[in-house]
């Protein structure tokens, strides 16, 4: 008779957190795309946040979950602000003028964000040599694909530098955002902790929409099916069922290993 101990469950979630991760997020990028052809670039971003976050705070309170705590607002808001404010919504701003795939490609830079942040934000060990020469290999192989027919040097043209330097700043505040997530105190309910910061990420994104004056030209009349389409996965699968299981990762398994999903992404993207 077969027995599962305490570990082996572990890392079968740990497990199907990667794959999670690894598969949905790489989808996103061309869900992105679709929705920002109709809906208003960062009130899409902050109403895809707001709608998720608000689900997944209902479901942690009706399991039992408290309210975040005074101490915990400012960091719930910091890290509501590194991950989806300046790491997702500097992705989607540059969606319009890059290609989708181009964005994933970019993003796998985070590994090496990680690995040169984590003494500084978590006093950790330095990531040694081995650690240094995976990523070096993994952002080989992106400039490979970067550098193919539809990169930068293909024959779809030059990419807008702008939107590449976006991507590449935004993975800095995502990997940022990852690591000071690993030390600030968020509340004990993971439902509440994840909830609480796409509200307060997704209310950001959605102000800044209307700074931006995307409230006042929307016209619901004008916005397409299958942008609504890519609207509902992204809540869904990209938001609820991906960055649960990435602040899933965050707590339980190391930083560097967390950040591989940036290596494997750009491949379901491309």
């Amino acid at each position: 008779m077969t027995t599962f101990d305490g570990r082996s469950l572990f890392r079968g979630r740990t497990l199907a957190a990667l794959l999670a991760v690894y598969l949905v997020w790489g989808s996103t990028y061309l869900a992105i795309r679709f929705a920002i052809v109709s809906l208003p670039t960062f009130s899409m971003a902050g109403a895809r946040y707001l709608i998720a976050g608000a689900l997944l705070y209902g479901w942690g309170r009706l399991r039992g979950g408290k309210r975040p705590e005074a101490r915990s607002l400012l960091p719930i808001a910091v890290i509501g602000a590194l991950l989806l404010v300046g790491g997702n919504g500097l992705v989607v701003w540059a969606e319009h003028r890059i290609p989708s795939g181009i964005a994933a490609l970019l993003i796998a830079t985070e590994p090496l964000w990680i690995a040169l942040l984590v003494p500084i934000v978590t006093r950790g060990r330095r990531p040694g040599l081995r650690t240094y020469a995976g990523i070096a290999v993994g952002l080989a192989g992106v400039f490979v694909l970067v550098g193919g027919p539809a990169g930068l040097g293909g024959g779809a043209g030059a990419i807008d530098i702008g939107g590449a330097l976006a991507v590449v700043v935004a993975s800095f505040f995502w990997a940022l955002g990852s690591l000071y997530s690993t030390r600030a105190r968020l509340p004990a309910s993971p439902w509440i902790a994840t909830g609480s910061q796409m509200l307060a990420g997704g209310a950001m994104l959605a102000l800044l929409g209307g700074a931006a004056g995307e409230w006042a030209a929307f016209e619901p009349a004008k916005v397409e099916a299958p942008a609504l389409w890519a609207f509902a996965y992204l809540v869904t699968f990209g938001s609820i069922v991906a960055f649960t299981a990435y602040a899933y990762l965050l707590r339980n398994a190391r930083p560097t290993v967390v950040s591989t999903y940036a290596f494997v992404n750009p491949i379901v993207a491309v």
